[in-house]
């Protein structure tokens, strides 16, 4: 089994056995109206990340990591919005030292390019990804209009999280499902997870 590198999440590290394979691809799947967010930057702490910002500006990203409820570290954060993101975020993956995550948040302005720029673009990731034993997440808004190459996404990812957010009664719910996981074994239960603050597994029942 190769290395397990942890996510800084200890709830979901126990249950992915140690953590997340080194040089692995993960897409998080998540609505925009989520704290999905939270993910990504509990991922700072585990080790040195880059945080590729395609939305937001990069002192916007940096301040609402340093203000964030949960265990974070100090990420190198830069945004590539402008004309050309995906030349822009490939000059800085292709500079990603050993052993270090990489934060894309979100991809969907690079999932809007030309396909096949952004196929190999998703495949120099994943080479570089492997080559550094490093861990790359890749934020993927399930809003209401999802790119056309989403599929092609979490094709080539590892592993992709899918994150459900519903409101019950006076409750906010999350459930994690991770339904396909390369080099390990994809989880048959849904995880229940607690983003009030730091990540934790909701133990508290469901009441039909």
């Amino acid at each position: 089994m190769s290395e397990r590198l942890k996510t800084g999440i200890a709830a979901l590290d126990r249950e992915l056995e140690g953590g997340i394979p080194a040089g692995s691809i993960v897409a998080l799947a998540a609505a925009p109206a989520s704290q999905a967010e939270l993910f990504l930057y509990e991922l700072t702490a585990a080790r040195g990340t880059l945080y590729l910002s395609v939305d937001r500006t990069s002192d916007a990203v940096a301040k609402s990591i340093e203000n964030a409820p949960t265990n974070t570290a100090d990420p190198t954060v830069r945004d590539v919005t402008g004309d050309a993101p995906l030349d822009n975020a490939s000059k800085l993956v292709a500079a990603l030292p050993e052993s270090s995550n990489l934060v894309v948040d979100p991809v969907d302005a690079l999932e809007r390019s030309d396909p096949a720029r952004y196929r190999n673009f998703l495949n120099e990731l994943q080479n570089h990804i492997y080559n550094t034993e490093g861990l790359a997440m890749l934020h993927c808004l399930e809003g209401h209009s999802v790119p056309q190459l989403r599929d092609t996404t979490e094709h080539m990812a590892d592993i992709v999280f899918e994150l459900e957010t519903t409101v019950k009664g006076d409750r906010i719910e999350n459930r994690l499902a991770v339904p396909k996981f390369r080099g390990g074994r994809a989880l048959s239960d849904v995880i229940k997870l607690d983003l009030s603050a730091a990540i934790d597994i909701d133990t508290s029942r469901d009441i039909a």
